[in-house]
């Protein structure tokens, strides 16, 4: 056998190792973390539309939440391992490419990558967090703040935090139509679900997806009018931007919808840990 069938070879293996059991397990031990995490927030903005704004509805708050139970330090370390297995599963689609039939494109093998770094971030917060009893590198809107802050101080940089809010705005434009257009459904093994639960699913999936997008779309705004204004205060994190919605002239009934939203949004991550193809 040649060099050149010995390359083919071992590539073909390669490729059947990263599609195999072990990063499908991977993915939907990710994909499920991911639900846990959402809910946990979707609850935590819940008890603030409700009147109770003692904790934070981001990352940081779910995490100190898990913290307080039962186990706590256990099912942290099991979200980290699971992000972990997440970040693995997109690595292997950016290299070997995705389910589908245009899961090898060079678009589908990059938006895998970026997935790849975000998901390396996440997992790398909680397991910093679960490692550290409770130090995860502070609040999202302290991580903003300082995050737009610095990068103000460059050369240009009110331009590079402007284009990177209308970056974010424009994926949280683009990550509600999508729900909305039940794009998701693609990735999904319907013929394995009764029609009862293709409609759960979908609500859970255009509901959370919207609601999800809506927070984005917000998020990108501030970083906006932070570039304008050369504040960086104006930046604001997952739990400030929520709190925002409560701000408006709909008032907590708005935050309700959306931290609702958000809990439809973990759910659906446990349909996809479920029926998603990997």
């Amino acid at each position: 056998m040649n060099t050149s069938a010995l390359a083919r070879n071992g590539g073909a293996q390669a490729k059947r190792a990263a599609r195999g059991s072990v990063t499908k397990g991977a993915a939907r031990a990710g994909l499920a973390a991911r639900g846990v995490i959402y809910l946990l927030v979707g609850l935590l903005a819940l008890q603030i539309a409700s009147g109770d704004g003692g904790k934070e509805a981001d990352r940081q708050g779910a995490l100190a939440e898990i913290s307080e139970k039962p186990f706590g330090a256990v099912l942290l370390w099991a979200l980290g391992i699971g992000l972990v297995g997440m970040a693995l599963w997109r690595l292997s689609e950016a290299v070997f490419g995705a389910a589908g039939p245009d899961g090898r494109g060079a678009k589908k093998r990059l938006q895998s990558l970026a997935r790849c770094v975000f998901y390396s971030f996440v997992a790398y917060s909680v397991l910093a967090f679960a490692a550290g009893s409770g130090s995860g590198g502070g609040s999202s809107d302290e991580q903003s703040r300082d995050v737009t802050a610095r990068v103000l101080d460059l050369p240009g940089g009110r331009w590079i935090v402007g284009a990177a809010g209308v970056g974010i705005a424009v994926a949280g434009l683009w990550i509600g139509a999508r729900a909305v257009m039940r794009s998701y459904r693609k990735h999904l093994r319907l013929s394995e679900m009764s029609p009862r639960v293709r409609r759960l699913v979908d609500v859970t999936g255009v509901g959370g997806g919207a609601a999800r997008g809506l927070v984005f779309a917000a998020a990108g705004a501030f970083a906006v009018r932070a570039a304008v204004e050369y504040e960086p205060d104006r930046a604001k994190g997952l739990d400030d931007t929520l709190r925002s919605f409560a701000d408006t002239p709909v008032g907590p009934g708005l935050l309700a919808c959306v931290a609702a939203g958000f809990v439809l949004f973990g759910l659906f991550s446990f349909a996809m840990a479920r029926w998603r193809k990997v």
